[in-house]
């Protein structure tokens, strides 16, 4: 298990990863030829991947991301250290918090 800030990543047998991940969209990189995870409403920094791979979303803010690097990876972040990642499938968590009334995911 890996976590970067408010990011977990959790690494899965492929067979944990649902069917449904096929047809989940693809997210495209950013500008910088990365795979963002998480990007920080409070300062704009990004937890991002590096290396090749693909990161697909389940709908809904509250939901699992899935992240397979066949090569490995790298994730990065301008305030936080390097995570160096394994080849492999991952399932990305956001940390949520609960406020009068409500659960939001925590502002980074």
């Amino acid at each position: 298990m890996y976590r970067q800030g408010d990011v977990l990543i959790v690494p899965v047998e492929p067979s944990a990863v649902p069917a449904s991940a096929a047809t989940m969209a693809r997210q495209p990189r950013d500008g910088r030829g990365r795979l963002v995870l998480a990007l920080g409403e409070v300062t704009g920094h990004a937890h991002a991947v590096l290396g090749p791979g693909e990161l697909v979303r389940e709908g809904g803010p509250f939901s699992f991301a899935w992240l397979h690097l066949p090569e490995g990876g790298k994730v990065v972040h301008e305030e936080h250290a390097t995570i160096a990642l394994p080849a492999g499938w991952f399932r990305v968590v956001r940390q949520r918090e609960y406020a009068p009334g409500a659960v939001r995911m925590v502002a980074d």
